[in-house]
């Protein structure tokens, strides 16, 4: 998938986690609800201006929006996560939510 595609979907995933519809995004970044959708499907790439003004909107940062954590590969996921567990392991309130993520998620 190409970055368009990669950077549109992330910040459509990052609109509706912050409840807020294209028509509020648009609004907020001036551009037009059309300009948006095509952004955020692949087929439109912004101007830097914009993509400042989609930073500050979804109140995230640039590191955040361009993280590609998700194309690291298994064996390194599972030394980031062993090394977090290590570091949660500290807080025991940390560790009771981890844990019931967890069971959750083996039930499935």
């Amino acid at each position: 998938m190409g970055i368009k595609k990669e950077l549109g979907k992330k910040i459509k995933r990052m609109r509706l986690n912050r409840g807020l519809t294209q028509e509020q995004l648009a609004e907020a970044i001036d551009v037009s609800q059309r300009t948006l959708s095509g952004i955020e499907i692949g087929e439109n790439f912004m101007t830097a201006e914009t993509l400042d003004n989609i930073i500050k909107a979804l109140n995230t940062t640039s590191d955040e929006l361009f993280a590609i954590d998700h194309l690291k590969d298994d064996d390194k996921k599972v030394e980031e996560i062993l090394h977090d567990i290590e570091y949660i392991s500290q807080n025991t309130e940390k560790l009771d939510i981890l844990y019931n993520v967890v069971k959750s998620l083996l039930k499935e």
